[in-house]
């Protein structure tokens, strides 16, 4: 099992600021779940995460994980992504995103036919 020490955000429930906790991590989650679609629904409460696996060609796909949470720590994920595809973007250049408008100003992908 392997172990990893981090600093929680704001409002874990029993951490004060600035104290580390140790997170263990099994063998099964290390082998982690790879995931090409995330479908995001929210109530007042929380924000539900579901990771889906699309495979080319197939009609159906299943959801891998499902991960539930406030929308405050929905919050702070956001922002830990940012930070640290912005570190990802200085070390390896721009993520490409396919499909998405270019700076050319041409859609990219269908167009309904006039």
């Amino acid at each position: 099992m392997n172990k990893q020490t981090g600093a929680p955000g704001p409002g874990v429930p029993g951490q004060g600021p600035g104290q580390r906790i140790n997170i263990e991590l099994g063998e099964k989650e290390a082998e982690g779940i790879y995931a090409n679609l995330a479908m995001i629904v929210h109530s007042p409460n929380e924000i539900i995460i579901d990771f889906a696996r699309v495979m080319p060609g197939s009609p159906k796909s299943r959801v891998q994980a499902r991960i539930i949470m406030t929308p405050a720590h929905a919050k702070m994920l956001r922002q830990a992504l940012d930070d640290n595809i912005k570190k990802y973007e200085a070390q390896f250049g721009d993520i490409k995103v396919h499909g998405a408008q270019q700076d050319s100003g041409k859609p990219i992908g269908f167009q309904s036919a006039d």
